[in-house]
Parts: C-alpha cells; sequence; structure tokens
C-alpha cells in the first residue's frame, strides 16, 4: 500500500514540475516579446534539457514548445490589434513588436490561426467580437514547422 499512496505523489509533483517550467518558459519569451527566443535558449536559461522541455509542453499544452509559443504570440498580436490604441497604428507595427519580422509569412499565419487577415482585425471589419476559432482545423497548428 504505500508504494500505491507514492504513486499519485510523484505523478502530481512531475506534473506540478511541467506546469512550472512551462509557466518559466511563457514568462520568459514575454519579458523578451521582440525577440524571437530559440528553444535552445529556453533551455539554457531554464536549465532543463530539450527533451525535458518539449516534454513539458507536450504534457501542459499539447504542442511543442515552438508552436506554444507561436499560440501565444500570435494570440498576444491579435489581442493588441483588437484593442484600441489613442494613436493610430499598423499591422506592421504590432506584428514587429512581437518578434514578426517576415510579414508575409506572418500574414499567412495569422489568417490560418483565425480564419482572417490581421489588417481585418486592427480595422474592426471582424465584427463586434472576436470569433471563436477554437473548432477551426489545425488552430491549435499555428505554424506547420517545428
Amino acid at each position: 500500500m504505500a508504494i500505491k499512496a507514492r504513486q499519485p505523489l510523484r505523478r502530481s509533483t512531475a506534473a506540478f514540475s511541467r506546469q512550472a517550467v512551462v509557466e518559466r518558459a511563457e514568462a520568459y519569451v514575454r519579458a523578451n516579446l521582440g525577440t524571437p527566443v530559440p528553444v535552445s535558449r529556453l533551455c539554457q536559461v531554464l536549465g532543463v534539457s530539450e527533451r525535458g522541455l518539449r516534454n513539458a509542453f507536450y504534457g501542459v499544452r499539447g504542442l511543442s514548445p515552438k508552436r506554444s509559443m507561436l499560440a501565444m504570440r500570435l494570440r498576444d498580436v491579435r489581442r493588441a490589434l483588437s484593442e484600441p490604441t489613442p494613436e493610430p497604428t499598423t499591422v506592421t507595427r504590432i506584428a514587429t513588436g512581437y518578434g514578426f519580422y517576415e510579414l508575409g509569412r506572418f500574414a499567412a499565419v495569422y489568417r490560418s490561426a483565425f480564419g482572417e487577415v490581421p489588417s481585418a482585425t486592427l480595422h474592426g471589419t471582424h465584427g463586434k467580437s472576436p470569433a471563436d476559432t477554437s473548432h477551426r482545423k489545425g488552430h491549435a497548428d499555428v505554424g506547420t514547422r517545428t
């Protein structure tokens, strides 16, 4: 019985550790928004192996670290494009502020993820509220390369 009592504790400790690694990785990426952060840099900063980082992300987010970070940055860009600003802004300014420098690729990935071009989000032509895109095929797979 002592063995059975310890197994759930190990699983919950492992799950907590994976969650902590993912949260620290996401915090680091948010703190360095204007610069794409390579997985190797995340591993170095967090003190984990690439395999450990990958396992943590798959366990917590169901995606690779790279895809998860891309999805997070895309959601942040969408939020920035949707929010009213006191001064006029552009898609380019917002996208580059989040580390997207290949604007053609960014626009294609954005459209694939949200079903509209970034300028439509910026200009509010997407409707009164953002459409729920979680049902879209491939929504979690924003970007097809890892």
